[in-house]
């Protein structure tokens, strides 16, 4: 069985803090199969990372969390930038011309300025044929939200809906990596795309941290890297 965490951030990010090459290593050392990079809105630091993968025996999709009026979406598979601002409709359409995929990340869930998608518009946005078949996965376990309960909200929404579960550590840091992940049959992207389609994907739990030790964490990493995410010195 494959292992992956589809919803990573780098300094690449407004708000990450770690550098892709960091990412990379920690994936290795955890054993994830895959990754993806899903900065906010930019693409950039998935495309490098993708160039040098193969060095740490690890295979990365692009990906981007796109920033729709409606709230945060994945997007992956894809290889250019999607605007933010459009609603969740016209976004996943964007996504599927390009020839990607979508999640839904951490539905439901409030607090620390989170914009997520409610379940009542993804429940509208699926009545549309062609998001339907693009919008195929629900992130039923988000291993940093500090929004907890709404992890079990995702996980009932997904049910009702009969569509892919995933499991992903939505990571700001390098240390939070693979929190959360999803287990698939294979070990290649490629079998990961498969198994989100055919609706057979696992969520893994990896670790849990306290609200408390996640915020403060992050901000000592934050500061960290404030120099680096300012000037782009040493993003790799």
């Amino acid at each position: 069985m494959g292992l992956a965490d589809l919803h990573l951030h780098t300094i690449y990010s407004y708000d990450g803090t770690a550098s892709l090459a960091a990412v990379l290593n920690r994936a290795r050392q955890l054993g994830l199969d895959v990754i993806a990079i899903t900065d906010h809105d930019e693409i950039a630091g998935a495309l490098k990372a993708g160039e040098i993968a193969s060095g740490y025996g690890v295979e990365v999709i692009p990906g981007i969390e796109i920033t729709t009026a409606d709230g945060d979406l994945l997007a992956l598979f894809i290889t250019e930038k999607v605007d933010p601002g459009l609603s969740l409709v016209e976004t996943v359409l964007k996504v599927r011309e390009l020839g990607g995929v979508c999640i839904a990340p951490h539905p439901m869930a409030g607090g620390m300025g989170m914009k997520s998608l409610s379940a009542r518009t993804i429940l509208k946005a699926l009545r549309v044929p062609e998001v339907a078949e693009t919008l195929i996965g629900i992130e039923t376990y988000n291993g940093t939200s500090i929004d907890r309960i709404s992890n079990h909200y995702a996980g009932i929404l997904a049910g009702r809906l009969s569509i892919s579960r995933t499991g992903s550590s939505d990571a700001h840091i390098v240390d939070t990596i693979g929190f959360g992940a999803t287990q698939f049959e294979g070990h290649s992207a490629a079998d990961l795309l498969a198994a989100l389609k055919n609706k057979t994907t696992r969520v893994c739990k990896q670790k849990e941290w306290s609200a408390f030790r996640v915020l403060g964490s992050w901000g000592l990493r934050y500061v960290g890297s404030a120099f680096t995410r300012v000037t782009g010195w040493a993003r790799a």
